[in-house]
Parts: structure tokens; sequence; C-alpha cells
């Protein structure tokens, strides 16, 4: 019964367990990253206020949610593009997440802002 009642995806293969889905007319992807949460958080609130998180004209990052201790973030994707046209920008910002991941220091008053604005929207899946 849980296969059947959740949502049709297709695994992504430009990084590891990125799944893009379909509802109705809107795509969306939905990445379970690898990294420890917290510092996964502070990576993509890092990305969010440098205003790096896109994945394309007409793509955003809705928000995130926590599943077995990981962060799954979850963007809107231009639904007119085929899944195969997201592999690249999927790819480059994996790149743009690890260099985010590899900083150290606080975080800014600004990042401190967008990490607040994911978690307020952020649900956690048991």
């Amino acid at each position: 019964m849980a296969n059947g009642a959740g949502l049709p995806a297709t695994m992504r293969y430009a990084v590891p367990a990125a799944y893009l889905g379909r509802v109705g007319a809107r795509h969306d992807l939905r990445w379970a990253l690898r990294h420890d949460e917290d510092a996964a958080t502070d990576a993509l609130a890092r990305l969010q206020a440098a205003s790096a998180t896109s994945l394309g004209e007409g793509s955003r990052l809705l928000g995130a949610f926590r599943a077995c201790g990981l962060l799954v973030p979850v963007w809107e994707l231009d639904a007119s593009l085929a899944g195969a046209d997201f592999e690249s920008p999927v790819a480059q910002l994996n790149g743009r997440l690890d260099d985010a991941l590899a900083q150290s220091g606080a975080l800014t008053s600004e990042e401190r802002r967008a990490r607040s604005g994911l978690l307020s929207r952020q649900v956690t899946l048991r």
C-alpha cells in the first residue's frame, strides 16, 4: 500500500539520491543529501543567501524535509523541460554544495536568515 501511495519519481544520475517527480503538470526534484543534516542545512542556507540554488530558469527551491536523519531539499522545475535537461544543472549545484560544505566559519546574518527560512518550512518524516 505504501508503494502505491508514493509519488512517482525517476532517479537522476548526475548525483546520488536525486529524484525527478511529476505531480499533475508540475515537475519537482527531491534530493536526499548524504551529508550530516545540520551541515547540509547550513550549506543550503549559504547557497540560498548567495542566490545559488537555482537549477535554471523557471526553477526554485521550495524548501526541504527531513527523513531518517537526512535533509531532502525540493525544487520546483520548469515543467516544459525533460528530466535529462536537469542533469547538468544538478551536477553544477552539487559542486556548489560541496564548496559550501567545505566552509567552516559561522553563518553570516543573511545566511542565518536563509537557514531560518528553510527550517520554518521544514517537516520531519519518520
